[in-house]
């Protein structure tokens, strides 16, 4: 699958609100790994497999089923079409380190690099 991030980046930086459907700790109805993060969607977008774009929530530690907070990252995947956002509070700091260790539960299965503005 070919995959570009040109449509995503002018998410970088800006206030989102996202609708989580996986709550912190619940279990995906498939896989059945657990949340260790706040996951959900971006409502009135559209994803390349037509979906609304996914979001992970970081720096937030409690389950929730709304939050907005701003884009400080993309996980771009190179070997699948469906690219996830990085939301957190204002004013909070996550190394590129960080937010891979917190979406490694997920993003283990593919081939992704967290990309940020320039």
């Amino acid at each position: 699958m070919k995959n570009s991030i040109p449509n995503y980046q002018h998410f970088l930086g800006q206030q989102l609100t996202v609708k989580v459907d996986r709550p912190l700790g619940s279990r995906h109805p498939e896989y059945h790994y657990q949340y260790p993060v706040n996951y959900g969607f971006i409502p009135n977008t559209q994803a390349e497999d037509r979906e609304e774009i996914d979001a992970y929530i970081l720096g937030v530690n409690e389950p929730i089923s709304e939050f907005t907070g701003q884009c400080i990252a993309i996980i771009f995947r190179h070997d699948d079409c469906e690219n996830k956002l990085i939301i957190a509070p204002e004013k909070s700091s996550f190394s590129d380190e960080d937010i891979s260790i917190a979406v490694h539960f997920q993003e283990q299965y593919f081939q992704t690099e967290v990309v940020r503005g320039s």
